[in-house]
């Protein structure tokens, strides 16, 4: 084919692959959204949420067995230690948001490492009570188990 025949090939987005993935992932994001509300931000942002909840429930707190000048004096040292904490904590959060999400991940090892061992506990306890015993013979204790079974101590 010479040069004045050949037709241009339809024009090709080198991006529309990479735009439909992220219109669909924010689609899905929405679905998530309206489906369970809000997801949950950083380590540091929740740990803030938090910082302020303590903060608006210690400034709401009154004392019925004070009076009401001792309540107001109460109130305005309860707000002033809060602000003091705020502004020490604040800074914290801001300056190691990485930490704390670090501290999250870790975390939630540690919670499924604990799973896993609670688990293959239960598993053994309820393998054993359902194990058929032949009339005569006594039950099973520690030393029958299998070899290389192992007793895990949580307590």
């Amino acid at each position: 084919m010479s040069d004045a025949t050949e037709q241009p090939g339809p024009r090709v987005d080198a991006d529309a692959w990479e735009k439909a993935c992220a219109e669909d992932l924010a689609a899905e994001k929405a679905r998530r959204r309206a489906e369970h509300g809000p997801q949950p931000g950083t380590a540091a942002e929740e740990l803030k949420k938090l910082v302020d909840a303590v903060a608006d429930k210690l400034s709401g707190v009154q004392a019925p067995f004070l009076g009401a000048v001792a309540q107001g004096t109460a109130e305005q040292a309860v707000k002033q230690v809060v602000r003091q904490a705020r502004s020490v904590v604040e800074p914290v959060i801001e300056r190691n948001s990485d930490v704390f999400d670090h501290l999250a991940a870790a975390g939630s090892e540690l919670l499924a490492a604990y799973r896993s061992a609670v688990e293959g506990q239960e598993s053994r306890w309820t393998q054993r009570g359902q194990e058929p015993r032949t009339p005569g013979t006594p039950p099973r204790g520690p030393e029958d188990e299998a070899p290389g079974g192992e007793h895990i101590d949580l307590d």
